[in-house]
This record gives structure tokens, C-alpha cells and sequence, in this order.
């Protein structure tokens, strides 16, 4: 049965079953067809190459995009003949104007824009995307998708018959927590902060959260680690909206640490607890006054004007003018003006019966008058070098049953400390547990 196929592994079969004409009527035969395989590639290569010039020249997007404007090919009625344009507003109010600019006729900018304008806030930026279809050289509207910031916005379409549809496009936002970790430098905690990333607007919330626990000009030095938690909204894109929202701020020094969690009950104000629920506030703040360097503490010394050995009845807080002053405590403002070699200054009477003073100001805060009642934090004035001073800085006095003390020996009173309990626990618990959660895996 071998014998009858000329292909085989024995060369001695191949001999016998090739001849030299044979082989020579193959070596011919071979050329031709390799001369016909060459053919139809040169004329598939020539087809495919006439195919692509021609598809360039008549390329839906002829025109050259401006800076900041992005092109590519939407989905539409035939890839080649569809058009996109990404456009990025300043404002709605430039809507038409981009559209004009982008390819559509005045009426028909005029009218898409006028549909999707009601969408669009009256300020922020506006992330527009155009779609077109190109028919016979002209350019057709066919789609407009625009959004705020938050994703919200409108999509508005060319329907069947070719009058224009809306419909509206909900905002997609959701909430993660942030964790952050830093250790002091030898500058300040803003440094610090800053220097590990920490947004701005949170560096004040930190301080004040802790400021029962810590004078941040005092107690805190290089290598002292600190950490903080905190909530930003994000839109679909992943870009932050609205401010941060601290929510769990600590602080570890070589002698001591605190930890604090933000907590709102219901129909209360914020407030900030440990981890056990317990409430950290008390009757005063540490220090009245954010990055402050102290420049002189309480007792005895030789006044700086005077020249003569006098008490030194509170802490003086150096800072640039204009720094803002907070009420230490809640309480009700006795006095409010200027007097003297105290300069500009307010007095604070506390609910405990405590006050506090708060001398040499540059300014009092709007709506700070003599009883008025004041929150413990709320800005009551801004530094200044008024009276008897020789530079800008916050002179702040704390006095018990009428006498003078040192504000930083003041100690909290016990019975102030109160904890959550029941429903008020279990509900702090829940926002405690998230956060901690977070801070574990390190963000969410």
C-alpha cells in the first residue's frame, strides 16, 4: 500500500519516484504559483492603502482641537461619520458660545444650551461632551451630555423627527473616610500637618478637637506621632466636593496621648468623646489662640515697659495681627472694649462662675457685645498691639473666685465629664467602629 504515495520518510523512494524533468516541471510550477500569491498581495496592500487614503480624506474630525479640549469618536449613527468634542467650562454661561465655537449653527447652540442650562448651576465649572454626525460635509447636532462638579446635570439629544429631548442626570456622590499619620517636626504642628498632606481646613478642627488635652505651643515637640480621620464627598469621577469633615483627630507625646471621636446626637450639637464615650470637653480650652508661640507665662518678672519686678497675671500668646482669638469657654460677654493699658479687650464670665480676659486685641469680632452670650471656641477677636504692648500678641488671664491663676495649671473639674448612655451609646458606638475600621485598613 506504500507503494502507491510518493511521499515518505525513505529518500530512496524520493529518487525513484522524482525525476530530474519532473523536477524541473515543479521548479516552474512553483515560480508561477509564487508569482500569482505576490500578485494578490500587491493588489490586496493596494486596496487596503486606497481604502485608508480615502477614509482620512474624509475623516469626520477635520477640525483641530483648541487647548484643553479633548477628541475622540463617540458611539453614534456610523463610527466614521460621528464627531466628539470634550468641552471644559468655566461656567454654564459659556455654553453656547463653546458650541457655536465647536461646530453648531447659532439657532441650534441657542436652543441646546437653552435645554440644558436649567440643569447647570449658576456657578462652577461644567464638563460638556458634544456629539455630532458629520452628512454631507456639514456638521449635525446629535448629542450633548453636560454636568457640574457633583455629575449632575443634563443630557440632551436630537429624537426622532428631530426635535430635542432632556432628560436629567442625578448627582452621583458618595462619602469615604481618609486616614492620615504624621509625626512633629521641629517648626510646628501646621508644618507637620501640611508637610504629610493633610488639607488646611483641618488643621484648626485638629487643634481645637484636642485643645482640652494639649497646648499645642507647650506640650508638643519634634517626634511626638499624631493621626487623624476624616470625610470627603467625592463625585463620579473621584474628585473631592465640599470641605473635609474631621472626624477622629490623636495625639501621642512622650508623656501622655488622647484620641477623640466627632459625635452629633440627635437634634444636638457636635461634640468630641473618647473611645469609651465620654464626653472631653471642658469648662476651658488650653489655649485660646491657634499657633501661637508663648512669649511670656505667669508669675513674677521684670516688666518689659514698666522695668520693675510685677506679676505677670496670665500668658501672653505672640502671634501676627489679625490671628484669630476663640472664647475659651461658653459663657457671657461682661465687657467689650477698650480700657487702658489693657487695650482692646473682652471679659468672659463662664457659666461655673470662672472668667477669663482677653487683652491688647486688635479687633473684636462682629456681633461680640456686652451680654451676648458666646460658644466655647467661638472667635471673640483677632490679635493685636493695643495698650500697653510692645508687640502683637494675646494677654490671657483666667480667674477663680476673683483671683488670678495660672491658665496653664487649671485643672478640669470631674464632675464635668459626662458619658453617653442607652441608645446615645449605641448610636456613638456604631460611628466609632467605622472609623476605627478605616483607620485599621487606613482609608475607605
Amino acid at each position: 500500500m506504500g507503494d502507491q504515495f510518493v511521499d515518505s520518510y525513505d529518500p530512496r523512494r524520493w529518487a525513484a519516484a522524482w525525476t530530474p524533468r519532473q523536477a524541473l516541471e515543479g521548479r516552474a510550477a512553483r515560480r508561477s504559483a509564487s508569482r500569482q500569491r505576490l500578485g494578490s498581495v500587491g493588489l490586496g496592500a493596494g486596496i487596503l492603502l486606497a481604502g485608508a487614503a480615502a477614509a482620512w480624506i474624509a475623516r469626520p474630525d477635520a477640525m483641530t482641537p483648541r487647548p484643553g479640549v479633548a477628541a475622540d469618536a463617540p458611539p453614534g449613527a456610523g463610527e466614521a461619520q460621528s464627531v466628539r468634542r470634550t468641552l471644559q467650562l468655566a461656567s454654564a454661561a459659556e455654553l453656547e458660545t463653546a458650541l457655536r465655537r465647536f461646530g453648531l449653527d447659532a439657532a441650534t447652540a441657542a436652543q441646546v444650551a437653552a435645554q440644558a442650562r436649567p440643569a447647570l448651576g449658576a456657578e462652577g465649572e461644567v464638563r460638556a461632551v458634544l456629539e455630532m454626525t458629520r452628512e454631507g460635509g456639514a456638521l449635525r447636532f446629535y448629542r450633548l451630555q453636560a454636568s457640574n462638579p457633583d455629575s449632575s446635570g443634563a443630557v440632551v439629544r436630537r429624537g426622532e423627527g428631530g426635535a430635542l429631548e432632556t432628560s436629567r442626570l442625578a448627582a452621583e456622590m458618595r462619602e469615604r473616610i481618609v486616614v492620615m499619620h504624621g509625626i512633629m517636626d521641629g517648626d510646628s504642628f501646621y508644618s507637620s500637618a501640611v508637610g504629610v498632606g493633610v488639607p488646611n481646613a483641618l488643621i484648626s478642627p485638629f487643634a481645637k478637637a484636642l485643645a482640652f488635652d494639649f497646648d499645642f505651643q507647650r506640650d508638643v515637640v519634634a517626634g511626638d506621632a499624631f493621626e487623624l480621620a476624616y470625610a470627603q464627598r467625592t463625585n463620579a469621577a473621584g474628585e473631592a466636593m465640599g470641605s473635609p469633615l474631621l472626624l477622629y483627630a490623636s495625639m501621642t507625646t512622650q508623656t501622655k496621648s488622647a484620641a477623640v471621636y466627632r459625635f452629633q446626637q440627635p437634634g444636638g450639637e457636635v461634640e468630641w468623646y473618647d473611645a469609651s464615650g465620654r464626653t472631653v470637653a471642658r469648662s476651658l480650652m488650653r489655649t485660646p489662640v491657634d499657633g501661637a508661640r508663648v512669649s511670656s507665662k505667669f508669675g513674677f518678672r521684670i516688666h518689659p515697659v514698666l522695668k520693675y519686678r510685677k506679676l505677670h497675671g496670665g500668658i501672653d500668646f505672640a502671634a501676627p495681627t489679625g490671628t484669630p482669638i476663640y472664647a475659651s469657654g461658653a459663657g457671657v460677654v461682661e465687657f467689650c472694649g477698650p480700657k487702658g493699658a489693657n487695650g482692646n479687650f473682652t471679659k468672659i464670665r463662664h457659666d461655673n462662675g470662672w472668667e477669663t480676659l482677653y487683652l491688647h486685641q486688635n479687633r473684636f469680632a462682629p456681633g461680640i457685645a456686652v451680654g451676648v452670650r458666646v460658644a466655647q471656641g467661638q472667635q471673640i477677636g483677632e490679635v493685636g498691639t493695643t495698650g500697653r504692648s510692645t508687640g502683637p500678641h494675646l494677654h490671657y488671664e483666667v480667674h477663680i473666685n476673683g483671683e488670678r491663676v495660672d491658665p496653664a495649671t487649671v485643672q478640669p473639674d470631674p464632675s464635668e465629664s459626662k458619658s453617653l448612655t442607652g441608645a446615645q451609646m449605641q448610636a456613638f458606638e456604631q460611628v466609632r467602629d467605622r472609623i476605627d475600621v478605616n483607620r485599621a485598613q487606613g482609608s475607605s
